[in-house]
């Protein structure tokens, strides 16, 4: 459990229901204050969790400056969250997440949830952290009370609550280096005694860290740049003290000109100088409403929770990562005498829209015997639109087509590839889980969930110029193959707290991630449906499982003023879904590679050393390899080989069957690979000082940051998928008037300006690129916050 905190906050984890404010019971000078904690929908001491879970206040969000899930990079144990192409975050902890990027139909192998609502799509877990009383960060599979799409583990963004004890409020405003503005505001308003409405908006914007030198029309065209608005109102009526309804909206918008990523190829030395000739853009738009309805039965604890999420995002980036003239001679062929000037991801466009409903009985009291049951229904609609154009005019700012453009118009001959797609998923799951004393120290707790999920699409695309349309538009789609499956997946532990203050416990997890549709295959564009070809992509993909073991230890020593909690693991992973090439030009998909182990060690503590001295840190110790053949083929090898066979992209069609042959030959065995986004050693170290300063309360911190080294891709090419490590330092200084309110705030973050790499991606869809994205430079902040 990582205290990285100024005070201890709770671990509020609850599925779907919005939590108060951070809140842990009142210590004695000198000791760590007990937290309490809800991951399993009832309330316990975190120490005698037999779980690993990690919680960050607001407070600390902000002396890190960390604005949104990126920022979480090295402060929570085997947590990585690494950009990929289009700006998309990949979420793993322990190695476990998605291995689909910039495939938007699957489901994350780390579910996400705000105020208790399952996130579908990735592409909103990069909306900013808006009146965020915490985040929670539950380790490991979660397959019982949270169910699909936590076979790594689960996060949980905790809004503030509405309250109808008091009128409160705060604001704050900022500014800084970088044409760095924040301003922020939130108050609560009770109206009577049973009903209050809590508002809350923040802004932020800053230039652009890093810029382009080669957009037509722009001297520098800036990149990593940001302008984000979001607004919060919640709602609770509680006219009795044992029923409840809150509703809450969270909306959000961010309109920018994308992500800086870096080819490796770049002449330019300089991380935060790109030698791109494209104008890159990235806008989202989050819309998340929810209402939960609680009520206290002599019986039970019922609960009703529904929410509703909309999601429309347009990105568009440089997917050569170079100019023409560089990009050019990279491409040119002897064999055909030409090459491209460009390959440019002008729309990647998605709109989703979900819903959830989920009712459930918890126990109340405070027997031996506590319990939780209930079910979940999901719906999710997902649509894409892309357009890529590569070729060798001039045109290197080509819009995109739109969607209705005739099948006869001459642009669409412009094309690369384009695609038009639907997926629609449905499931439903019932669990149920519970705990029994069998003495005051000894405990087990077992659970079980029964989970559903069908999948059914619509697919077309145009790959190479040609639609297969003869009338109306050029992109019709069609029905592909639909698939459903029913996984079982639960939990056992037994803990024995052997003291007061010190507890050991051992358990085993099962999780799972639903498998789905490759809309291309399904569609019959790959070798599988071409050649007849088995070990090409497939029409569906299968469902991913990790059977989990982990033992810990969870301890306070010396009069509570020293807290060591420390757990060990192994993962038997199977199936894990990644994205790999096809032998047919443009059949990406997603396949399974079949077996994995991960194990690894992690250590968390804090050291109150006096009333006004504290220190919070952890470590993590990971490893994990493949340990089942399967040939792999890597987008970047299939497309040299294809290259070195006489057949370039634009001359693959003239005999699609050589082509694909060669292709095919790339393949690789992943067997013995070390599995990605699991870097070997990663922790921090904060120091927090407090003191009664004249009038008011200062507060000084400072915190280190260690990301290892890691593997990118599971394809393991050394040239290309290592990602190196970085360091970080942030210092943050504080200064709080209780009367009349008033504080003021100091924060440098990458106080030594490290260029550390955040990721480093090969683009699965565009020429097999390789691109770098960095962590900000040094940013220095000052603030002015009130609160009543």
């Amino acid at each position: 459990m990582s205290l990285l905190a100024f005070t201890a906050g709770a671990a509020r984890a609850e599925e779907a229901a919005p939590a108060p404010e951070p809140a842990a019971a009142a210590a004695e000078p000198g000791e760590l204050a007990e937290i309490v904690v809800t991951a399993e929908r009832r309330d316990v001491n975190l120490q005698q969790a037999p779980l690993s879970v990690t919680a960050i206040t607001a407070d600390t969000l902000k002396a890190a400056n960390i604005t949104d899930i990126t920022g979480l990079n090295g402060t929570v144990p085997g947590l990585v969250v690494a950009r990929s192409g289009g700006g998309e975050r990949i979420i793993s902890i322990r190695g476990i997440g998605s291995e689909t990027p910039e495939n938007t139909n699957t489901q994350p192998g780390v579910s996400y949830h705000v105020d208790g609502a399952y996130i579908f799509n990735s592409i909103a877990a990069s909306a900013a952290f808006i009146d965020v009383a915490q985040v929670e960060v539950l380790r490991g599979p979660q397959g019982t009370l949270f169910g699909q799409g936590s076979t790594g583990g689960t996060i949980n963004v905790v809004s503030v609550a509405p309250s109808p004890d008091e009128l409160t409020g705060k604001a704050n405003i900022g500014a800084g280096n970088h044409g760095w503005f924040e301003g922020d505001a939130a108050v609560n308003v009770p109206i009577g005694e049973t009903f209050a409405v809590r508002g809350a908006i923040q802004y932020m914007k800053h230039d652009g860290y890093a810029y382009a030198t080669g957009v037509p029309g722009f001297d520098k065209y800036e990149l990593d740049d940001a302008d984000e608005l979001g607004w919060r109102v919640g709602a609770i009526w509680q006219p009795t003290s044992d029923f409840s309804i809150t509703l809450n909206t969270i909306q959000y918008d961010s309109d920018t000109n994308g992500p800086a990523q870096k080819n490796i190829l770049d002449p330019e030395p300089d991380p935060r100088i790109l030698t791109q000739d494209y104008t890159g853009r990235s806008e989202v738009k989050t819309e998340l409403y929810t209402a939960t309805l609680k009520w206290n039965l002599p019986f039970a604890v019922f609960k009703a929770i529904t929410s509703y999420q909309k999601l429309h995002s347009e990105q568009a980036w440089d997917g050569d990562g170079l100019t023409a003239d560089l990009f050019y001679d990279l491409t040119y062929s002897p064999i055909s005498f030409t090459g491209n000037r460009y390959d440019h991801v002008a729309l990647w466009q998605t709109d989703t829209e979900s819903w959830t409903q989920e009712v459930n009985f918890s126990s109340s009291g405070n027997g031996p015997f506590q319990w939780v049951a209930g079910a979940v229904y999901l719906q999710s609609t997902n649509d894409q639109y892309i357009v890529e154009y590569r070729a060798n005019d001039s045109n290197i700012l080509r819009p995109p087509l739109p969607i209705d453009t005739p099948f006869d118009s001459p642009e669409v001959s412009t094309l690369t590839f384009a695609e038009l797609s639907q997926i629609k998923r449905e499931q439903w799951a019932a669990f149920g889980q519970a705990t029994y004393d069998f003495t005051d120290q000894l405990k087990l707790t077992a659970g079980i969930r029964y989970n559903h999920d069908h999948a059914k699409g619509l697919y077309s695309s145009a790959s190479g110029g040609s639609s297969s349309a003869t009338s109306g538009n050029y992109l019709q789609p069609a029905p592909t193959s639909p698939r459903s499956a029913d996984e079982w997946t639960g939990k056992l532990a037994l803990d024995y707290q052997f003291t007061p203050q010190n507890m050991v416990y051992a358990s085993y997890t099962r999780g799972f991630k639903p498998g789905g549709i490759n809309s291309s295959a399904s569609a019959g564009d790959s070798a599988y449906y071409i050649f007849g070809w088995t070990d090409a992509i497939q029409p569906t993909y299968e469902a991913e499982t990790v059977d989990s073991f982990e033992i810990g230890t969870k301890n306070r020593f010396f009069g509570n003023s020293v807290q060591l909690n420390a757990s060990a693991f192994l993962y038997n992973y199977k199936n894990m879904q990644f994205l790999e090439e096809d032998p047919v030009l443009f059949g990406e998909g997603i396949s399974n590679a079949p077996k994995a182990r991960v194990y690894g060690v992690e250590m968390e503590g804090s050291w109150l050393a006096t009333e006004n001295l504290r220190f919070d840190g952890s470590v993590s110790w990971l490893e994990g390899e493949f340990t089942s053949d399967y040939d792999a083929l890597d987008p970047g090898a299939a497309n040299a080989a294809q290259i070195a066979a006489g057949y370039p992209d634009y001359l693959f069609w003239t005999n699609f069957y050589a082509a694909s042959v060669a292709r095919d030959a790339a393949r690789r065995n992943i067997n013995g690979n070390r599995v990605p986004k699991l870097p070997r050693w990663q922790g921090s170290l904060a120091a927090t000082y407090t003191a009664e300063v004249g009038p008011g309360l200062a507060t000084a911190r400072a915190q280190y940051i260690y990301r290892g080294k890691y593997q990118y891709r599971l394809f393991n090419d050394s040239g290309i998928d290592i990602t190196p490590s970085y360091s970080q330092v942030n210092v943050m200084l504080r200064y709080e008037l209780e009367e009349p309110g008033v504080n003021f705030t100091f924060r440098a973050t990458n106080l030594f300006n490290k260029d550390g790499v955040n990721s480093r991606f090969s683009d699965p869809y565009g020429s097999a690129q390789v691109m770098e994205t960095f962590i900000p430079p040094r940013q220095l902040i000052f603030s002015v916050g009130y609160k009543f």
